[in-house]
């Protein structure tokens, strides 16, 4: 990458992103060298060699930004809970190696969140690898939902089904009269203007006249919404609407703006023509998962795009950093993720250029061929990310 040092190449990226909300970004990843992986996404495809295996591998509907973070449960839009890749904001048609390197280099950087070593990182990789060929080999896809999930996916999954609406509410809202309103919180909420309020409002009404049930989108509050490492700086709003009704059938509402996938410029394969990048964040995500989120939705607001979806509690995601590398723990995770990633690919199959069935079988059946090129690739770019990490903390507290 010509000679910019690894700071100017996140500062390029960034550069037209809210400046305060940058400071928060690059103060997260400065924290340590996982939290700055999930933050540049761009560096890894910008260094990703296209060769081999990165470029002949069978072209799959990928998350993009595939990571131990970006899985969690969520409501499906049939309100059945499940546990599934949950983060689509890079998403687009490439190699099936894309999604795979980028996960298994996640679990080298974030040995030290799961509390493992080096020599346990590895096997979890390849424990990743075995399931996830076993899955793919056999042509079919499911879905993770509680009577068939295990270890700590179950216990979330469990946790989510339990919890009460009115508990999440009142974490985020209050009460004043007979009406909810947003609670200003630090490091999560911060006022919108009366100008941002009424776009989002017109935005969403104009929404809602396309919709069964159009006073559920009625607003009741708006304000701006601090969330996400990769994301930061994007035009966010966290939106209490009517719902099923005030003051306790209320919902939350998030809004993001969308850009193009930082993949975009380096995959081999040629993509659909989208409307816009909402569209292609949710096309994807509907083809990719079972039942998406519920609400999702494109939305194009003074030519700008953004996707709207039901904002479901954060703390949907496995707790990695409790459980002291328990290694056995920590693989019947890694199992679920690599199920649900196999499933994923193999349910989004023959769409627009993406492989069919069969590609995707017959390239499990080459696995001895391909897997240890990835585990070599994670454990090289592992290191690569250690350095540039460290290079970025020293320039960043300057």
């Amino acid at each position: 990458m010509s000679n910019q040092t690894v700071v100017d190449r996140i500062y390029k990226f960034n550069e037209e992103r809210d400046p305060e909300l940058l400071k928060l970004k690059y103060k997260a990843m400065s924290k340590d060298a996982f939290v700055f992986l999930r933050g540049t996404c761009h560096l890894f495809y910008q260094d990703l060699l296209v060769e081999g295996v990165f470029q002949s591998a069978p072209p799959v509907w990928c998350c993009g930004d595939l990571h131990l973070q970006n899985f969690g449960t969520f409501k499906g839009d049939d309100r059945l809970v499940y546990f599934d890749v949950n983060d689509f904001d890079e998403a687009l048609l490439a190699p099936c190696t894309w999604d795979i390197a980028r996960l298994l280099t996640s679990i080298i950087v974030g040995a030290h969140t799961l509390n493992v070593g080096d020599e346990d990182a590895l096997q979890l990789c390849h424990y990743f690898l075995e399931i996830y060929t076993k899955e793919l080999s056999t042509g079919k896809d499911r879905t993770v939902h509680g009577e068939v999930s295990t270890g700590l996916v179950k216990e979330l999954l469990t946790g989510l089904k339990t919890r009460r609406r009115r508990d999440f509410l009142d974490e985020r809202t209050e009460i004043k009269g007979k009406q909810r309103s947003l609670k200003l919180i630090e490091g999560k909420t911060t006022l919108a203007t009366e100008a941002q309020r009424q776009m989002v409002t017109e935005a969403i009404a104009q929404c809602a006249t396309t919709q069964v049930n159009p006073k559920f989108y009625t607003i009741l509050d708006v304000m701006h919404r601090i969330a996400g490492t990769g994301s930061l700086g994007l035009d966010r709003y966290v939106i209490l609407v009517e719902g099923n009704g005030s003051p306790n059938q209320t919902y939350l509402l998030d809004l993001k703006a969308s850009r193009s996938s930082s993949l975009q410029p380096y995959t081999p394969c040629p993509q659909p023509d989208w409307k816009s990048e909402a569209e292609r964040i949710t096309a994807i995500q509907d083809r990719f998962q079972e039942s998406p989120p519920a609400l999702l939705t494109p939305l194009m607001i003074h030519n700008r795009p953004y996707v709207l979806r039901e904002l479901q509690p954060t703390a949907d995601r496995v707790n990695l950093e409790t459980k002291n590398g328990k290694i056995k723990r920590l693989k019947k995770v890694i199992k679920t993720m690599a199920e649900v990633t196999a499933w994923g690919q193999m349910r989004s199959t023959g769409r627009q250029k993406s492989a069919i069935a069969d590609d995707l079988i017959a390239f499990a059946q080459t696995a001895e061929e391909w897997r240890p090129v990835l585990i070599e690739f994670a454990r090289s770019y592992a290191a690569q990310v250690e350095r540039d990490y460290q290079e970025f903390k020293t320039q960043i507290g300057k």
